[in-house]
């Protein structure tokens, strides 16, 4: 089991349309989104991240762009609490959005897009079993500087 202090636990419903706040927002901008999100449906669902011991909510993770025919869909993974980064909040998150894109909504293949410059988010995905499938070459640019955008794909028997 988890030790509580690091275990977090997902909560919210299946979303229509995903609002998924980006770049540092106010916390009260972040939980009225959160807390604002549309009525379910199997085309995208957002999950809140909280913290089991407190339950206080630190992030935001998401399934979208679902093609129910080819069994695929695009994660998203927000941790907006600066103290709650590089304590295992979002392997976990990752993980249990994963297993729940599989066991619930029936897809065979998750992907995500993920700057190259962000270490810590690529070393989370690697840990859930993600590799590498391609490149979009200088596609994102952050303090004046371009990045690539790694593709990164997840199938069901990889998730670890």
């Amino acid at each position: 089991m988890a030790d509580s202090r690091r275990s977090a636990g997902l909560r919210g419903t299946c979303a229509s349309t995903v609002r998924t706040p980006s770049g540092r927002c106010r916390k009260a901008k972040f939980v009225a989104e959160y807390q604002d999100r549309p009525v379910p449906s199997y085309d995208s669902c957002t999950f809140g991240i909280e913290t089991v011991d407190e339950g206080r909510l630190i992030g935001l993770v998401g399934l979208g762009d679902t093609q129910h025919d080819i069994g695929t869909s695009e994660l998203t993974v927000y941790i907006g609490e600066t103290d709650g980064r590089g304590r295992g909040f979002g392997t976990e998150a990752v993980r249990l959005m994963c297993r729940y894109g599989f066991d619930r909504m029936g897809l065979r293949r998750i992907q995500l897009w993920v700057a190259d410059g962000n270490a810590a988010a690529i070393a989370c995905y690697l840990k859930a079993g993600f590799v590498e499938e391609g490149r979009a070459r200088r596609t994102f640019r952050s303090g004046g500087v371009w990045h690539d955008m790694v593709l990164m794909g997840l199938l069901e028997d990889e998730l670890r």
